[in-house]
């Protein structure tokens, strides 16, 4: 079992627009909705590939009962969001059809009590014995949850044994990285505000530095680039993919996780979370990924580096 933590879970609405323009109204072709947050579109992807996943974080309100009614619905994903007073957020996605951009409207999300976050902390290490495979802590904080939130959790999973793999950014990116998580995944904007570089592989070397025994930085349609005591790798995909790019970092997580999990070298998870990003751009709404673009893109990835002689 793998368990993601979504502590900022949201109601992700996707629009469809012909065309969108400033300063005028416009006519949505298409309207989907689908419980999200970092953590939980993970949990969609490791079920699809096979995965018993727990879903842990805040559920709260009218919103939060739609994402549970979702989440019901899903195959392989168990349910154990802890109950909070205020409701939960959501995400507005508007898709143009005719450049393939996406305009993205993310609310803060619910305050959360000092009473209500003890009440998750208490879950999440219950839930860890079940959770032996490993453990994501993924997304944004909402209101009132400390900003050391995710530096606690990881201590909390690396006491248990538990691998841990964090995605995050900002301040609660710093402070997590020094809790020594087994894998960060941020991309490269991410990485050049956690070390003040903006050379991806030097700021990739000094976030390990940092505590973080590997780094798997995203380079957007350009792929991933992976340090960790094993070896350096850079994962390319064959061709540049055009479409929604929501949730296509996400999948790259779940790709990471489930090659962990399975002990596959890290050249194949590489290769794995670069062709599951590319078939999330191909499909509709985040949490989702393109089956045939997933299997035709996997034998396809480049992957270069080298094994460290240690």
């Amino acid at each position: 079992m793998i368990l993601t933590v979504t502590l900022n879970t949201a109601l992700d609405i996707t629009y469809r627009v012909r065309s969108l323009r400033p300063h005028a109204s416009h006519r949505v072709s298409e309207v989907t909705e689908r419980p999200g947050g970092k953590g939980v579109n993970v949990a969609r992807v490791l079920a699809a590939l096979g995965h018993e996943v727990t879903v842990t974080g805040f559920t709260g309100g009218a919103t939060g009962r739609v994402v549970q009614e979702r989440l019901a619905s899903v195959p392989g994903v168990v349910d154990a969001l802890v109950p909070i007073t205020g409701a939960t957020r959501r995400t507005i996605a508007v898709v143009d059809d005719r450049s393939g951009d996406t305009t993205q409207l993310n609310e803060p999300g619910p305050t959360v009590t000092p009473t209500e976050w003890s009440a998750f902390q208490e879950a999440y290490e219950d839930l860890l014995p079940a959770a032996a495979a490993a453990v994501a802590l993924c997304g944004s904080l909402p209101p009132g949850v400390p900003v050391g939130a995710y530096a606690g959790l990881v201590r909390t999973a690396r006491s248990a044994g538990i691998p841990v793999l964090l995605d995050t950014s900002g301040e609660p990116l710093r402070r997590g990285v020094a809790a020594r998580p087994d894998i960060i995944k941020p991309n490269a904007d991410e990485l050049a505000e956690l070390t003040g570089s903006h050379e991806p592989l030097r700021a990739t070397q000094d976030a390990r530095r940092r505590g973080a025994r590997a780094v798997v930085t995203s380079l957007g349609a350009e792929g991933l680039l992976a340090a960790s005591p094993e070896g350096r790798w850079r994962a390319a995909p064959p061709t540049l993919v055009r479409g929604n790019p929501t949730g296509a970092g996400d999948s790259a997580v779940a790709g990471l996780l489930s090659g962990l999990v399975e002990h596959l070298p890290w050249p194949d998870r590489l290769a794995r979370a670069t062709a599951l990003s590319a078939a999330t751009v191909q499909a509709p709404v985040a949490g989702e990924f393109d089956r045939g673009v997933y299997e035709e893109w996997l034998g396809r990835v480049t992957v270069t580096g080298e094994v460290s002689a240690a």
